[in-house]
């Protein structure tokens, strides 16, 4: 098993392509359906937010951390509870962590849709195949969205 990875990102994504999307999305405008995602500081209590991309996959929803152990995937293991929000739409919803075995198809229609977005932090081929797919899911955290 492989150990818990983070990708931070650099400073151009920090400072501008991230508060960009944000924006735009505050705003309601959606990239590809891309969201707010908002969920309390496991430590101070504070709504913390960051842009993120929900996938839709055979009528389930799912959030997927392509960056690994973010600050929003450790606030949301501790709280299962956030936010999504596009425009004046805030939706409430609880999560659940995927397992390690559930993931391979989620990862592959996740990099089908937002490759060129997140494709360089899962370091696979353009066409991965399962056994490359399996070799990453541990350090990509996944949950799905219950509403």
């Amino acid at each position: 098993m492989l150990t818990a990875t983070y990708q931070k990102p650099d400073f151009l994504t920090s400072h501008v392509f991230n508060p960009l999307i944000a924006g735009a999305t505050r705003l309601g405008l959606s990239l590809r359906g891309s969201r707010v995602l908002a969920v309390r500081g496991r430590k101070s209590g504070e709504w913390r937010t960051t842009p993120v991309n929900p996938l839709t996959l055979d009528g389930d929803r799912y959030l997927v951390a392509p960056r690994g152990e973010t600050q929003w995937v450790r606030n949301l293991r501790v709280s299962g509870a956030a936010r999504l929000t596009l425009g004046r739409k805030v939706e409430e919803i609880r999560t659940v962590e995927v397992t390690d075995a559930e993931k391979l198809p989620i990862l592959r229609a996740y990099l089908k849709l937002w490759r060129a977005e997140t494709g360089k932090f899962f370091g696979v081929s353009k066409n991965p195949s399962d056994a490359e797919i399996e070799a990453i899911v541990s350090r990509h955290p996944v949950f799905r969205i219950l509403k």
